[in-house]
């Protein structure tokens, strides 16, 4: 798909494939931290730690930088230990990075996403970002009616709660995956309007609910998105909601490997806690359940770079990618 436009959101009230293929680049743990540092730019993101705020690998693409995060703040009461209520990190760590969007996966403010809760926490630690940042509703937050307190806080949203944006030549699709509580069916409707009228080289889709993850499987709700998303080409699919890091390979909307299918990422490490997985999920290629962190990509014109950086500064998972 081709076109460009400028940097503005549209949603439902408003109104050829790259040429080269990219190799993946496998890396370990150990190999890109020294890669990490070598990228030769350092942020603060604690006291006595530095961390690189770009790596070698997302080096290799041009454009943009997005951070994309989700299941984030701890109600103000609940207690902060190493293994919960890290937002403040993972604030610290994406501020370090600079982007020019931060893509928030829903979940934003424990437990019930109340105004109240949205000021007391998470505006203390991600509210800094909050002109970046293009956010989509979570379960949590719909715990306050119609979710609320959600669309207080982010004065620019509005219900229903989906809306595209561009950032440089990609199109991103800011689905809100909560259909018990919205017209889904209307949603995908608007979603592929869009996706004719808005042709891109290169695009995404950002939601709270995962399509696959090793956390609960395969979430059959979330596959009416997919299925328009494979149909037109979407490169990259983000969610959160099950509280690890990880990535799939490419798949179809059936959980079949496709040469030209979707590249999923679950990153529900924003710094509420932590769930260990049991088991690994067919196509699954990349797992953190042990730290907070955020995952960073670069938007090319054809192409895309992605890191995945523990808040103790740690890349663990990144790979550079041609668009399908």
């Amino acid at each position: 798909m081709r076109g460009a436009s400028p940097d503005q959101a549209t949603g439902p009230r408003g109104g050829p494939v790259g040429l080269r293929r990219l190799a993946v680049l496998a890396v370990t743990a150990a190999s890109l931290v020294s890669a990490h540092a070598a990228a030769g730019t350092t942020a603060s993101t604690s006291a006595g730690t530095r961390v690189a705020a770009n790596t070698s690998v997302l080096a290799q693409v041009r454009g943009p930088t997005v951070v994309a995060v989700g299941d984030i703040a701890c109600a103000i009461d609940q207690r902060v230990s190493t293994t919960t209520c890290r937002h403040h990190d993972t604030a610290r760590l994406a501020r370090a990075y600079r982007p020019s969007h931060v893509l928030a996966l829903g979940d934003l403010q424990y437990r019930a996403g109340t105004l109240q809760e949205f000021r007391s926490s998470y505006r203390r630690s991600w509210g800094p970002l909050k002109r970046r940042t293009r956010p989509v509703p979570g379960n949590h937050e719909y715990r306050s009616r119609g979710a609320a307190g959600y669309y207080a806080y982010f004065r620019r949203q509005r219900p229903p709660g989906y809306y595209a944006f561009d950032v440089g030549s990609w199109r991103v699709y800011a689905l809100n995956s909560n259909c018990a509580d919205i017209d889904c069916r209307r949603e995908v409707r608007w979603m592929r309007q869009d996706l004719r009228a808005n042709p891109r080289t290169c695009s995404a889709i950002m939601m709270h609910h995962p399509r696959y993850s090793s956390a609960e499987g395969q979430k059959a709700s979330m596959r009416r998105f997919w299925r328009a998303a494979y149909r037109h080409g979407v490169d990259i699919a983000l969610a959160g909601h099950d509280h690890h890091y990880e990535r799939f390979r490419r798949m179809n909307a059936h959980h079949r490997s496709a040469r030209d299918g979707i590249e999923s990422f679950v990153v529900g490490t924003g710094g509420k806690d932590l769930i260990p997985l049991k088991r690994k999920r067919r196509g699954s290629v990349a797992r953190v359940d042990w730290a907070f962190g955020v995952l960073a990509l670069r938007l090319g014109g054809d192409s895309y770079a992605w890191g995945f950086t523990t808040t103790q500064g740690r890349v663990v998972d990144s790979g550079v990618r041609s668009c399908r």
